[in-house]
């Protein structure tokens, strides 16, 4: 694990809607595009099954709050399973187009930093490929706000075989991929503490270019 930390040129909100206004991550057609993970049917329809079906588990529907809902084209097949929905994200533009965009007697949107403002109140927290982009100190501060939901479901894209977890990264565009490293919460320079965690989901991808993981972890 590198003991060196990488230096932040640039704040997180600012490096988000760079990504957004240069298209980054593709979708030049379209006024917000949040990259093919978000948009592939081979990789959103199995998530949505799997989160779908967990939320109609319960008696009673419950409230969701969405961490990082990016252009919400995964999150608007979600809010028929909740009692709320809150969908959150850190580009104000964005947070301003998915208003207009998206309606439901359920569904709110709410532009926040969540590694430095106050969460939503809610049942289950969804963070689909959100930490992944960040660095580790902005990742330690989310885990610390997260402890307010009862479940918590997590999505990160980790490498295909072995690799280093928690490699330390600059937040942006890219992810740990690269150093041959990925998110592992439960260990160090983390040490989440959760009473259970259950994989959902394991997308494995073509290349050798990784896998999409899917945990439910239940927090109290």
């Amino acid at each position: 694990m590198s003991l060196i930390k990488p230096k932040q040129p640039w704040p997180t909100k600012a490096v988000m809607e760079q990504i957004y206004e240069k298209h980054l991550w593709g979708g030049i057609e379209m006024d917000f595009y949040s990259g093919e993970g978000s948009h592939d049917p081979i990789l959103v329809q199995p998530y949505i099954d799997c989160v779908s079906n967990f939320l109609q588990s319960f008696d009673e529907p419950i409230t969701v709050c969405d961490l990082g809902c990016g252009d919400f084209n995964i999150g608007k097949q979600l809010v028929p399973y909740s009692k709320s929905y809150v969908a959150v994200d850190i580009v104000p533009a964005l947070i301003e187009r998915n208003n207009k965009v998206f309606y439901h007697d359920n569904l709110s949107f709410d532009c926040l930093d969540i590694s430095k403002d106050e969460l939503p109140k809610g049942d289950c927290a969804l963070v689909r490929q959100v930490l992944q982009h960040l660095a580790n100190d902005e990742v330690s501060n989310i885990l610390k706000k997260l402890i307010k939901f009862q479940y918590v479901i997590i999505t990160e894209h980790l490498p295909a075989g072995d690799f280093i977890p928690n490699k330390d990264k600059i937040s942006g565009q890219g992810i740990r991929l690269k150093q041959n490293s990925g998110l592992d919460l439960l260990v160090a320079p983390f040490y989440w503490q959760v009473l259970s965690t259950k994989q959902l989901l394991s997308l494995e991808l073509e290349n050798r270019k990784g896998r999409i993981v899917t945990n439910l972890f239940t927090l109290y």
